[in-house]
């Protein structure tokens, strides 16, 4: 498995794996839009083998003090195998100072985080967006 930055090539690819694990077309929208998306984002990986996207991460970062991880996609046959681990190490990289922030609202997602050094944030909010 390599996990790297994502090719153009590769977006509907990433984007179909995020349709297909339940994500929304209201977050994650057309083809294009999807597009646009990952170019306004600092960090956009892949999980690839064998020529094939088996996973996917986003996440916006100052570089310095925080990050946040949008999106996280793992095939449903490859979970539980390392590769949402290594999408998520991956894109945090090795600087400890930085904080990481995510929402963790799908089911059973918060236990994976605990195992990767999150937990729950008493200081977070949002501001929910109108989508259509």
């Amino acid at each position: 498995m390599q996990i790297r930055d994502i090719q153009s090539a590769e977006i509907e690819a990433a984007r179909l794996l995020l349709l297909g694990a339940g994500w929304s077309r209201s977050k994650i929208g057309s083809t294009a839009e999807f597009a646009q998306l990952l170019a306004r984002s600092q960090r956009a990986l892949v999980a690839v083998q064998d020529g094939a996207v088996i996973g996917f991460i986003r996440a916006l970062t100052d570089g310095l003090t925080n990050g946040y991880i949008s999106m996280v996609v793992v095939a449903e046959d490859r979970r539980g195998q390392g590769v949402g681990r290594a999408l998520v190490e991956a894109v945090m990289g090795e600087d400890r100072q930085l904080t990481w922030v995510l929402r963790a609202g799908r089911e059973g997602v918060a236990g994976f985080y605990e195992k990767l050094g999150f937990r729950m944030s008493e200081v977070a909010m949002e501001r929910p967006g109108v989508r259509s």
